[in-house]
């Protein structure tokens, strides 16, 4: 599996983190790709998590470990942040 533009992740991603950040999309499912989003897009805590993705707070606080687990998000002064292993996810389950 490659990318149809490598251009957007920088620097370049092999073929197995591809293929490693594209499974992850199975693991997490619609909701933890939907709160992935909203920490990218800036939402800090899990009332603004549940408030920019529309995910049920129930599913927010079940997932949240999760990511923080895989690396795609992490705890810095008790707001969650996405990581560059994060960002870079998002990026590719939208190009793969």
């Amino acid at each position: 599996m490659t990318l149809k533009n490598s251009t957007n992740i920088n620097p370049p991603l092999s073929n197995e983190e591809i293929e490693e950040l594209t499974s992850y999309k199975y693991l997490l499912g619609d909701f933890g790709i939907q709160i992935a989003s909203a920490i990218y897009k800036g939402a800090q805590n899990d009332d603004a998590i549940m408030m920019l993705s529309g995910v049920p707070m129930v599913c927010v606080t079940g997932r949240l470990p999760v990511l923080i687990n895989l690396k795609l998000v992490e705890i810095t002064d008790s707001k969650y942040l996405i990581t560059q292993k994060g960002s870079n996810f998002l990026k590719c389950i939208n190009e793969c």
